[in-house]
């Protein structure tokens, strides 16, 4: 029941960022390695990661997109693999990201923290990792452009036995790969 209640939330977000038309843009790919710059940076006239010309300051949409774009982790409850709302945005602009640009393909990478046996953390990682990738999808991202993996606690990005350093453990990676 409580997976239903998830799956259907999941579906009003992606149908509620979905739900308004928009012209049709044309998305710079990120180049591996590169940074993103911040918003307001790089000049007068510059062009957002969606194509938006003459967009800086942080009022415009695509310094907003240029920001979230520059955001690729997405975090995670203790022992669960729902996305939380407030990273609804970020799933829905690399999803927009990678529709426009059929050729990029993107790494999801499940981890967990350290709590847990090394079984139950790899399923746990690639649950985390398959919940975005079903996001990404549900917003038009080709399934030949994504592929999951797990860490499970393998990797972690903070080291500590506090629930501060396992809060930023609990994570999918999105990597845009050659």
């Amino acid at each position: 029941m409580k997976r239903m209640i998830s799956i259907a939330c999941l579906l009003a977000a992606a149908a509620l960022l979905t739900g308004c038309a928009k012209k049709a843009t044309t998305v710079e790919p990120p180049i591996a390695g590169e940074q993103v710059p911040a918003a307001g940076q790089g000049g007068a006239t510059s062009t957002s990661p969606l194509g938006e010309a003459g967009t800086t300051g942080t009022g415009a949409q695509g310094a907003n997109a240029t920001g979230m774009l520059a955001k690729h982790i997405i975090y995670f409850d203790f022992d669960k693999s729902d996305i939380k709302p407030e990273f609804a945005e970020i799933i829905s602009v690399h999803a927009r990201n990678l529709s426009a640009h059929p050729n990029l393909k993107m790494r999801l990478e499940g981890n967990t923290d350290e709590r847990g046996t090394r079984e139950y953390n790899i399923g746990l990682g690639e649950r985390r990792a398959q919940a975005v990738r079903r996001a990404l999808m549900l917003q038009g991202v080709a399934e030949s452009q994504l592929t999951t993996v797990s860490f499970g606690a393998e990797r972690p990005a903070v080291e500590g036995d506090d629930e501060a350093a396992w809060a930023k453990n609990r994570r999918v990676e999105m990597v845009y790969v050659p």
